[in-house]
Parts: C-alpha cells; sequence; structure tokens
C-alpha cells in the first residue's frame, strides 16, 4: 500500500500513483450490492484539494451528476477529457476554500473515468461489459463509504450535489447519518418519477438499438455504440436546458452555411450534434445505461417507510435548492424534500434561463448557498 503524504495509512486498500491531480482506492474484499450480488475488485478514481486538518473534520464531499467525473476544477489535462465541471467554486478564497477544506470528488461506482464500470477488467481479465451487475444510487454511496475510511474520514463536514449527485446527497446523509453533517441537494427529486424515467427510456433504447451495442459485450471488439449514445445525449440535453434558452439563443435560424430546406441544419441542431460528439469522445456508452437505470430506480423511501418518513432522518443542516427553469426535474421536487426536512422550510431557488443545468451554469448562486452553509463549519 502506497500512504498518501498527510493522510493515515489504513488497511485494505491501494493507492494508485496520481494521473493528472486523479488517484485511485482499490478495495481488496467484494463490495456487497442491493441486489445480493457482489462486485469483486473495486477501484475508486478520485480527486482532492485542500488538506485534512489533524482532526479530520474538515472534509468536503462534491459528487457529480451523470456524465461527470472527479474533475471538478482544473484544466483539460493528462487523464482529463474536459475542463473541470464546477469551476469558480474550488480554491483558495472560494466557497470551497481550500484553505479551510479538504476537498474530495470520486468518480461514481459504474462510471468510465477510472473507478470500475462496464468498461473495466473483470476478474477473468476481459472487460465486464453486460456482466456488471445492476447497480443502484445506494450502491455508489457504499463504494464511496470504501473511500472516506480509505481516506481516515469518520466524517463529512458537507456533502455537496446536483442531479444524480443529489441524489447521492440524499442517500449518503440516509445511509450514514452519522457521517454527514451538513447536506447541500440541487436539482434532483427524493424519487425518480414516470416523467423522468420517460425521458430517460428513448435514451436507453438508442444506445441498446445501436448495431454496435452487441449486447453490451463492445468494448473489446473495436466498435462502440457512439451514434446511439449520440441519439441519447441529444435526447437528454433538450430536458437539461430550457426552451426560452434554446429559443432566444437559436431561433429559427440555419447553420452558418448550410440551408435547412435542401439538406443543412438548423443552429440548434449543429449545437445538438456538437454536444453528442464531446460526450462520444469522453464517455462509455454502457456507463450511460448502467448509471440512467440506477437514476431511474432513485428512491430515498424504499425500505424506509416512504419518502417523507426517509426525509425526516436528514441532517438539521440541509439545504435543498432547485432551478427556476428546470422541467426535468422541476423546482416543486425540490419543495417536496425541503417540507420533510427535520427543519422543514422552503427551497431555495437558482434563476437561470438554462433548465436543469443552471446548477452547473449559475456558479455564483451556487456559490453562495455554499458559503451559507459552511459559514459555522470549522
Amino acid at each position: 500500500m502506497t500512504e498518501i503524504p498527510g493522510y493515515p495509512a489504513t488497511g485494505g486498500w491501494r493507492d494508485g500513483d496520481p494521473v493528472g491531480g486523479r488517484r485511485w482506492v482499490e478495495w481488496d474484499r467484494p463490495l456487497e450490492l442491493e441486489s445480493g450480488e457482489s462486485l469483486p475488485d473495486v477501484r475508486i478514481a478520485y480527486q482532492t484539494w485542500g488538506r485534512l486538518d489533524s482532526k479530520g473534520t474538515n472534509a468536503v464531499l462534491v459528487l457529480h451528476a451523470l456524465t461527470g467525473d472527479s474533475h471538478v476544477a482544473g484544466d483539460i489535462g493528462p487523464g482529463h477529457p474536459s475542463p473541470g465541471w464546477w469551476e469558480g467554486l474550488v480554491g483558495p478564497g472560494l466557497s470551497l476554500d481550500t484553505d479551510r477544506f479538504f476537498v474530495v470528488a470520486p468518480n461514481v461506482l459504474g462510471g468510465c473515468q477510472g473507478s470500475t464500470g462496464p468498461s473495466s477488467p473483470a476478474p477473468d481479465g476481459r472487460p465486464w461489459g453486460s456482466r456488471f451487475p445492476r447497480i443502484t444510487i445506494r450502491d455508489t454511496v457504499r463504494a464511496e463509504e470504501v473511500l472516506a475510511d480509505a481516506l481516515g474520514i469518520d466524517s463529512w463536514a458537507a456533502v455537496v450535489g446536483g442531479s444524480m449527485g443529489g441524489m447521492r446527497v440524499l442517500e449518503w446523509a440516509l445511509t450514514f447519518p452519522e457521517r454527514v453533517d451538513r447536506a447541500l441537494v440541487l436539482a434532483c427529486s427524493a424519487a425518480s418519477t414516470a416523467w423522468q424515467i420517460a425521458w430517460a427510456a428513448p435514451q436507453l433504447h438508442a444506445i441498446r438499438s445501436d448495431p454496435d451495442w452487441l449486447g453490451g459485450d463492445y468494448h473489446d471488439t473495436g466498435r462502440s455504440p457512439l451514434s446511439g449514445l449520440g441519439v441519447a445525449r441529444r435526447i437528454a440535453h433538450i430536458t437539461y436546458r430550457s426552451a426560452q434558452e434554446l429559443d432566444t439563443r437559436f431561433g429559427r435560424r440555419p447553420q452558418e452555411g448550410e440551408d435547412p430546406d435542401h439538406g443543412g441544419r438548423y443552429a440548434v441542431e449543429s449545437y445538438l450534434d456538437h454536444h453528442a460528439g464531446k460526450l462520444a469522445r469522453r464517455f462509455d456508452p454502457a456507463s450511460y445505461v448502467l448509471l440512467t437505470e440506477a437514476m431511474n430506480g432513485h428512491d430515498v423511501g424504499r425500505g424506509r417507510g416512504g419518502v417523507a418518513e426517509a426525509l425526516r432522518r436528514m441532517p438539521e443542516r440541509t439545504m435543498v435548492a432547485g432551478v427556476s427553469s428546470d422541467h426535468l426535474y422541476p423546482l416543486e421536487q425540490q419543495e417536496e424534500i425541503a417540507r420533510h426536512l427535520p427543519v422543514p422550510g422552503k427551497a431555495r431557488v437558482i434563476t437561470s434561463p438554462h433548465g436543469h443545468d443552471g446548477f452547473l451554469v449559475q456558479v455564483d448562486q451556487v456559490a453562495a448557498l455554499i458559503k451559507e452553509l459552511m459559514a459555522d463549519a470549522g
């Protein structure tokens, strides 16, 4: 085992060599899943900013959305296919002030940026592919518990995340209440709705209908269902943005140099093509399917007496916020969470024309929420 400078050496894990600031924790025993199956040789990729204090009480866990990863802040570089997805929040003097806090961001279990997922080698050396077991949001949190143990973090000063990250915030606080002091839940629901599952359905169908899907066992064939992933991303991106934004930005304009009446594209079509191509260059379609299905199954009330009963067990210092123009996870869903907290209140509103992605775009408003939540920390 390699000891990380400044961290306690904890048995049962091995720290990998850093690449572009990213490290790995490998667990030497199977991870038991909600389904009753187990996953051997789990590896979780993560990045950190700042230092853990001597009492281990200044750690903040930041959890990414569906196609995010551990690279919350920083430029494109070795090991990073894209720049940080929440720039402006992590660093000296920022809302997650690295002079005060030790910020940890893992790549989710089932992902494709360093953590164990369908593209990872199974014990027989071949990619997991279709053999990778179905996982839940709770399973991803159980894997992140391994990371916390490895880093010697008994409790988080705060757990923060939006969308799928917000689902994981809820599950962290409810599964390990003694380990979460504060929670910031952004742009998610307490349980996935028919509306959200319905939008996911054509995305999953697009990937599985791609002839290169090969039943999920394409990883060692030189083929990949990137066309299907591109269609899925186009559908998803429409749900992530608002009608107001798209109409204002693009209207009915044709793409420059193209004529829609003669086979060309409208500007908004080019925009969706661009985002489809970007995702295809950095994300594994099987991870997209696996994690989308995990989000479909999200329900904090499962086995806890229902949503209302479960939410009453959240930390007293829980803040919930949604985006004013979000039509995928509308504000009424954050209001439901806030209403059933131990200290009931109203959800905060991130004012944005950008739809669901507003929690990523309106960094100044999110920063203000974090500063308020963390004002008495440390």
